[in-house]
C-alpha cells in the first residue's frame, strides 16, 4: 500500500486561480483543502473549490476511445481522426477543419492545439469557449493598451479605498476574491458600489447599488467621464504625456451624457443615486473597477470594457496600488488561453495576423511556412459555418457547444450534420452524442500543466491521480494526431515541460520589450525546476525588471508608447422588448455550480441549495403571467423554448427574468438557457450577447407531478418536464407532465426497476389520482421509491432520501410508513442547504435564530454557516431577519 502523501496544485474551476493541496491517503481517497501558501486565496476555497474530493470518482467517465458506437484502440482511433481531417484538407483547403477548445484546457494543451491548427494545418480556425467569457475584455484590452493587459493584482483589491463592482456577482462567481474585498471593507472602510440590474448576493454587502437597465453601461460611464471632465477631477499631466485620443473620447462622452439628469433617466436610476456614485469616484483616488461577464456578454460589450478604461486613464487610476481597472475571467485558464492564441483572432505570444512581421515571426519560430496568415472563425460564426457545410470536420475539446452556445438548437443540428465530428472530454455530456469519435482525456488530478489566473499569475497544476483507463493528456492526443497527419517533427515533445519551455521561448523571441507579454526568464526551466515552480506573476523576462503590476511608468505596449481612449456612445441594445416577447432574459451563474454542471452535478451537498432549474421573476411579474411560486413555466424566444419552475423574488427587476446557465440534458429536460439564447455578437470581439433576450413566459398546466428517488442513473423519456440532482446514495428525479394523472402514473410508473414482484410495495388511491410505491433490495434496504400525485400533493420526501443513503434494512414499522413517506419516528429534517461548505440547511438556521443566533457572527459560531466562501451569507441574512420579524408579531 502506498504512503499518504499530499500534492500541492491549482483549482479547476473559475479564474481566481486557487491553489489546492491535494492529500492522498493510503487507501487512495483524496481530501482536498485550500493552499495557505498560495497567495490567489491563502488557504480559502469556494463551496465548489472545497468539494472537489468529491468530484474523482469515475462514475460517468470516458474510459476508451469510441467510433461507431463501440470501443477502439488509442492507434485505430487517431489513425481516423488523422485521416478524416487530412482528407478535408487536401479536397477542401485548410479552412474547412476547426477546432473549438476550452478554458479547461492547461496552457500546453492549448498551445500544442494552437501550434496544430494556425502553423501547420494553415487555418486560424481554432476558437474557445472563451469566446463566451471575456473576449471583450481582451478586444477592449488591445484597443486601450495595445495588448491583452490586466494592468493590476488581487492586492489591489485590499489597498483600494473603493471598488466598483460592475457586472459581477463576485460573492457567488469569485467568492475568494469577494471575501478579500470585505476585508478590505471592515479593515480600512472601503467602499464598494455595485452596478448590476439584479440585487444579488453582492449588493447585500456593498454601500451603493446601482440597478441600472441592461445594456446601458456605456451611458453611465459615458456620464462618469463627463462628469469628471466637467468637475476638474482629471489628470491633465498623465492624458498629455501617456496617452491619446482624450478630447475625441470627452467630447463623444459629453454629448452622449450631457447630464445626470440624462444618465439617470436612460439608465432607469434615482439621480441621486448617481450623482453618489460620480462623486465617489472622482473624490476617492485609490480606485479598482472590477468587470466580469455583465460586461462581457454584450453586443457591445468591447465598447462597455473601453467605457471603463476611459475613467480609469483620465484619472491615471492605472498601473497605482489600489487602482485600475479589472477583468475578472470566468475560467481557470482563459488567460492561459489567450497567452499562447487560443483565440481564432489572434497569434501566438500576444502576436496579430495584423501584423505581418509577426506572422513572420512565429513562423520562423516554429519552422511552419504554411502558418495561417489570417485569422479564423468566432465561435459563433464557426458554428454557423458547421451548419452550413463549409466546416467538413471538427474537433471539440473539453467544453460542451450544445449546451453552452447560443441558439444551442441550432448548434445541435450543425453538430448532427458535420461530415466529421471528434470529441475529447472527460466524461459524456449532451456535445459527445454528436461525435464521430470519442476520446477519452486526462481529468483534473491527472494532468500535468500550467494555468494563468486572472491576475497574470501562472501556476501548477499537478498530477495526483493515474489516469484511468485509456484516458491521456489533451496534449498528448493532439501532438499524436499531429505526427499522424505528417507534422511529428514539430510535435515530438516527451513531457509538459517541453512544451512550456517552448511556449516561454516563443513570447521572448525577437521581444526586445514591445510586448508586456514575455516569459523568457522561464526558458531555462529544469524538468524539476517545472515540477516545483512556485505561483508567480508575467512578465517574466529575462534581462528586465521584473513587474508585477503593470503600466506604473505610464507605458503601454503600443507603438507610441501611449495608451487610447476609445470614443464610444450609447447604442440601443440588441433586441426591443414588445408586446409577443415583454420580459427582458438575463443568464448567468448558481452559486455552487460550474458550466453545465459535469463535475458539480455529481455533488450532493452542491445540488441541494438549487436543486431544479429555476427562472426568477419579480412579483408583479409572476402575476402579470398567471404565475405563482413553484409553477412550471414554458419560456421561449425567437431561437427556442425551454421550461423551468418559477421563483417569485424580489432580487428581481420588474420587467426582467432571470435564468441559469448550467442545466444541460444530463440533468434535465430541456432547459438549458442556450436553447433561448441570441446568436447577435459584438462587432469587435465576436461575443455573443447572453444578457438581454427578450423573452415570453407562460404558465405550463401540469396536471400531475412525481418524483422517483433511487441508485440509477438514468435519462427519462416522454415526460413534459423532468430534472434530477444528485443525492448521498443516488438521485433524486422531479418528474411532470399534462396528461391526466391516472396516465401520468402509468407513465411514471415505466421508471420502476423491480426485479421481483415480491420486492415492489405499492398504492393506488381509490379515485386513481395518487400512487405511491418502493423497491426493496434483496437487503431488505429501499433500492428506490415512488410517489405520484396532483401537483403541490406530494408527502414529505426527506426521510426516503435518507433511507437511500444509509441502506439500512427496513424493520416492519419502516415498511409500514414507507408509502407515507413519513419515518414511523420523528426525524430532524435540516431543509434546504444554504451552506454548501458545511452542510447547513434553513430548518437548522431558522432553529438557531429562534434560539437567539440574531447576527452573522452568532451563526457561524454555532454552526460555522458562512464563515468559509461567505457565499451563503446573504441567504443567512434573510433567515435571520425573517426569524427576528416573526419574533416580534
Amino acid at each position: 500500500m502506498e504512503e499518504a502523501r499530499e500534492v500541492r496544485t491549482t483549482c479547476p474551476y473559475c479564474g481566481v486561480g486557487c491553489g489546492v493541496l491535494a492529500e492522498v491517503a493510503a487507501d487512495g481517497t483524496t481530501t482536498v483543502r485550500g493552499d495557505p501558501e498560495h497567495p490567489a486565496n491563502l488557504g480559502r476555497l469556494c463551496s465548489k473549490g472545497a468539494a472537489l474530493g468529491e468530484t474523482l470518482g469515475l462514475e460517468g467517465r470516458l474510459l476508451q476511445p469510441e467510433f461507431g458506437g463501440r470501443q477502439a484502440g488509442w492507434d485505430e482511433a487517431l489513425d481516423l481522426v488523422a485521416s478524416k481531417f487530412s482528407r478535408a484538407i487536401a479536397e477542401h483547403g485548410p479552412d474547412s477543419v476547426a477546432f473549438y477548445v476550452s478554458g479547461q484546457l492547461l496552457t500546453e494543451d492549448y498551445y500544442v492545439a494552437n501550434k496544430l491548427m494556425k502553423g501547420f494545418i494553415g487555418s486560424g480556425n481554432i476558437d474557445t469557449n472563451s469566446r463566451l467569457c471575456m473576449a471583450s475584455s481582451v478586444a477592449g484590452h488591445r484597443r486601450a493598451f495595445g495588448e491583452d493587459i490586466v494592468p493590476g493584482v488581487y492586492e489591489d483589491f485590499e489597498c483600494a479605498d473603493l471598488i466598483v463592482l460592475t457586472g459581477s456577482n463576485t460573492a457567488w462567481c469569485h467568492p475568494v476574491l469577494h471575501q478579500r474585498m470585505l476585508a478590505a471593507r471592515r479593515e480600512r472602510g472601503t467602499k464598494i458600489v455595485v452596478i448590476d440590474p439584479r440585487r444579488t448576493a453582492t449588493t447585500d454587502e456593498c454601500d451603493l447599488h446601482l440597478a441600472l437597465d441592461p445594456g446601458t453601461d456605456v451611458l453611465l460611464f459615458n456620464g462618469l467621464l463627463a462628469h469628471l471632465v466637467h468637475t476638474g477631477k482629471i489628470e491633465t499631466d498623465f492624458i498629455r504625456e501617456h496617452t491619446r485620443d482624450f478630447d475625441a473620447a470627452a467630447a463623444l462622452a459629453s454629448a452622449d451624457a450631457p447630464s445626470i439628469t440624462r444618465v439617470a433617466k436612460g439608465c432607469g436610476l434615482a439621480a441621486a443615486d448617481v450623482q453618489a456614485f460620480y462623486d465617489l469616484f472622482a473624490e476617492i483616488d485609490r480606485t479598482v473597477t472590477v468587470y466580469s461577464q455583465g460586461v462581457n456578454q454584450s453586443a457591445h460589450g468591447t465598447d462597455k470594457v473601453n467605457a471603463i478604461i476611459n475613467c480609469h486613464l483620465a484619472t491615471g487610476r492605472i498601473g497605482k496600488p489600489g487602482t485600475g481597472p479589472f477583468s475578472v475571467t470566468g475560467q481557470p485558464n482563459a488567460m492561459g488561453g489567450r497567452e499562447v492564441g487560443g483565440l481564432a483572432n489572434q497569434l501566438a505570444a500576444h502576436m496579430d495576423f495584423a501584423d505581418a512581421a509577426g506572422v513572420d515571426r512565429v513562423s520562423r519560430f516554429w519552422n511552419a511556412p504554411n502558418i495561417a496568415r489570417r485569422g479564423g472563425l468566432k465561435a459563433v460564426d464557426m458554428f454557423q459555418s458547421v451548419a452550413d457545410g463549409r466546416i467538413k470536420a471538427l474537433w471539440v475539446m473539453g467544453t460542451n457547444p450544445a449546451v453552452s452556445m447560443p441558439d444551442a438548437s441550432r448548434v445541435r443540428a450543425a453538430l448532427a450534420k458535420c461530415d466529421f465530428v471528434v470529441v475529447s472530454d472527460v466524461t459524456r455530456t449532451d456535445t459527445t452524442r454528436y461525435a464521430d469519435v470519442l476520446l477519452p482525456a486526462a481529468a483534473w488530478g491527472e494532468k500535468d500543466g500550467t494555468v494563468t489566473n486572472s491576475e497574470r499569475r501562472l501556476s501548477r497544476q499537478r498530477s495526483f491521480l493515474p489516469a484511468p483507463g485509456e484516458a491521456k493528456a489533451d496534449w498528448r492526443i493532439v501532438c499524436d494526431v499531429a505526427t499522424r497527419m505528417g507534422f511529428g517533427d514539430a510535435f515530438a515533445y516527451k513531457t509538459p515541460a517541453e512544451i512550456f519551455r517552448e511556449h516561454t521561448a516563443l513570447s521572448a523571441f525577437e521581444n526586445s520589450g514591445a510586448r508586456l507579454f514575455d516569459l523568457g526568464g522561464l526558458t531555462g526551466l529544469s524538468d524539476t525546476d517545472y515540477d516545483a515552480f512556485a505561483p508567480r506573476h508575467w512578465p517574466a523576462p529575462e534581462h528586465r525588471k521584473k513587474q508585477t503590476r503593470l503600466f506604473a511608468d505610464g507605458r503601454f505596449p503600443a507603438s507610441d508608447g501611449r495608451a487610447r481612449f476609445v470614443p464610444v456612445r450609447q447604442e440601443a441594445t440588441a433586441f426591443t422588448i414588445d408586446a409577443d416577447y415583454p420580459l427582458a432574459l438575463n443568464t448567468g451563474r448558481l452559486r455552487d455550480q460550474w458550466h453545465t454542471m459535469t463535475r458539480t452535478g455529481n455533488v450532493p451537498r452542491l445540488m441541494a441549495n438549487a436543486p431544479e432549474p429555476a427562472v426568477d421573476l419579480h412579483p408583479s411579474d409572476a402575476a402579470a403571467h398567471w404565475l405563482k411560486d413553484g409553477d412550471l413555466a414554458h419560456l421561449s424566444t425567437r431561437f427556442g423554448f425551454v421550461r423551468a419552475r418559477v421563483r417569485v423574488s424580489e432580487a428581481q427587476r420588474r420587467g426582467q427574468a432571470f435564468m441559469p446557465m448550467h442545466w444541460s440534458g444530463q440533468f434535465a429536460a430541456r432547459a438549458s438557457a442556450g436553447l433561448l439564447s441570441s446568436t447577435v455578437t459584438d462587432p469587435h470581439s465576436g461575443q455573443p450577447e447572453l444578457k438581454h433576450v427578450p423573452v415570453r413566459i407562460v404558465r405550463e398546466n401540469t396536471a400531475w407531478a412525481g418524483v422517483l428517488i433511487t441508485r440509477r442513473d438514468l435519462r427519462p423519456t416522454g415526460f413534459v418536464h423532468w430534472s434530477r440532482h444528485a443525492i448521498e446514495g443516488g438521485w433524486f428525479y422531479e418528474l411532470t407532465g399534462t396528461e391526466p394523472p391516472d396516465q401520468g402514473i402509468l407513465l411514471a410508473r415505466k421508471l420502476l426497476a423491480v426485479p421481483r414482484q415480491d420486492q415492489l410495495l405499492e398504492y393506488t388511491d381509490r379515485r386513481g389520482l395518487a400512487y405511491r410505491a418502493a423497491a426493496i433490495d434483496d437487503a431488505g434496504a429501499m433500492a428506490e421509491a415512488l410517489l405520484v400525485a396532483a401537483p403541490h400533493q406530494l408527502p414529505a420526501r426527506d426521510w426516503l432520501v435518507s433511507l437511500l443513503a444509509t441502506r439500512q434494512k427496513l424493520s416492519t414499522a419502516d415498511r409500514h410508513a414507507l408509502l407515507s413517506g413519513r419515518s414511523p419516528v420523528p426525524i430532524p429534517a435540516i431543509g434546504r442547504v444554504v451552506c454548501a461548505c458545511f452542510h447547513v440547511g434553513a430548518n437548522q438556521l431558522a432553529s438557531a435564530v429562534a434560539s437567539g443566533c440574531d447576527s452573522l457572527e452568532a451563526i457561524g459560531s454555532t454552526l460555522r454557516a458562512g464563515t468559509n466562501c461567505g457565499s451563503c451569507r446573504s441567504e443567512i441574512r434573510a433567515i435571520i431577519e425573517k426569524g427576528m420579524l416573526q419574533a416580534a408579531e
